[in-house]
């Protein structure tokens, strides 16, 4: 029987929900991914004001934290404006970990997330990130000590499984869960596969039937639509994006805006990208000075443009800038489609 127009709203309602971890509850369950180099305390004021319901940080290494790493102090840092935010910390021994988390406790973000996602060789090989998938037992001891040690809420961040042979998700999902996790963010993909391939969203599925907690799905969520296939799909409680976020900002509009009513909002004018661009450089640049920060904005700045007439070229002379100056002329060459 064809449904009402008023009943197919109501279904599309119902996929833009409010979402609670912990004690912490989410305006909304379209969460920021932590990506390093990427989600950086300027970037994640502009995903908020697009409307995340939750940003992810930059990990941070437990044992860097213990050596008072004077890199770290930038990654931990977090402005009074951004709320809810989770502080994600890497590493691999219990102790280390847990003691960490209760040391930095008092800074002020609401959730304390363990990564045991991330397939860089360098983490991999010192058994951290990805490497915990391998084992279940190792992952329960870091969870189960961890939320002794602190009253924040504790969730993780893990993959399908190390390798195709090993495909384990669910089962790393309870091991976390008995120790205490309040939430799980599952990347359908394996270590091996890092972000290439599709994205499984079957073992999303399976974990979401394993366990009670709230899981979140990630993998493959590039605009409104996919964001609610993985929801319809998997049954998972919130989505979770990452790489489609790089340059795109309003993802976050978009895929609240789709989740809600079915309707895409248009995507932004090319003079509506020239100002973030410019108000991200701005931010960057107040953050961590001019040199650091027109450095690390070039990158931005080749994803903003991504696909504009003429991108390549521009690229060429934005891997070149050095001042905000020179990049307002490059983008005075920017039109749009």
């Amino acid at each position: 029987m064809k449904k009402t127009r008023s009943e197919t709203e109501g279904m599309r309602g119902h996929f833009l929900k409010s979402l609670k971890i912990g004690g912490v509850a989410l305006e909304n369950n379209v969460v920021l991914a932590p990506m390093a180099g990427v989600t950086d305390l300027p970037f994640r004021l502009l995903c908020m004001e697009q409307g995340a319901g939750l940003l992810c940080m930059e990990m941070v290494s437990a044992k860097a934290i213990m050596y008072n790493n004077k890199n770290t102090g930038m990654l931990l840092q977090i402005h009074p404006a951004e709320y809810p935010v989770s502080l994600q910390l890497f590493g691999s021994d219990p102790d280390i970990v847990s003691e960490m988390a209760k040391r930095i406790e008092e800074r002020p973000f609401s959730i304390l997330d363990i990564n045991m996602g991330c397939p860089v060789p360098k983490v991999v090989g010192n058994g951290e990130g990805s490497a915990l998938m391998k084992n279940p037992a190792l992952v329960e001891a870091i969870v189960g000590k961890t939320v002794k040690a602190v009253q924040k809420p504790v969730t993780v961040k893990i993959r399908k499984g190390f390798d195709n042979g090993h495909v384990n998700a669910v089962e790393v999902a309870k091991a976390a869960e008995s120790a205490g996790a309040a939430a799980v963010a599952v990347h359908g993909r394996t270590r091996e596969q890092f972000y290439t391939g599709k994205a499984d969203w079957d073992i999303i599925a399976q974990v979401k039937q394993a366990v009670k907690i709230p899981v979140i799905g990630n993998g493959d969520v590039t605009d409104g639509e996919s964001a609610r296939r993985l929801m319809e799909e998997t049954g998972c409680d919130g989505v979770m994006i990452g790489r489609a976020a790089r340059g795109n900002p309003w993802i976050f509009r978009e895929v609240k805006s789709y989740l809600e009513t079915g309707r895409v909002p248009g995507r932004p004018a090319v003079e509506e990208v020239k100002e973030m661009v410019l108000r991200h450089a701005a931010l960057l640049l107040e953050y961590k000075g001019e040199y650091t920060g027109i450095r690390e904005m070039r990158k931005h700045v080749s994803w903003y443009t991504a696909g504009f007439p003429h991108s390549a070229r521009l690229r060429a002379r934005i891997n070149e800038l050095e001042s905000l100056e020179g990049l307002r002329e490059v983008l005075g060459e920017l039109h749009g489609q």
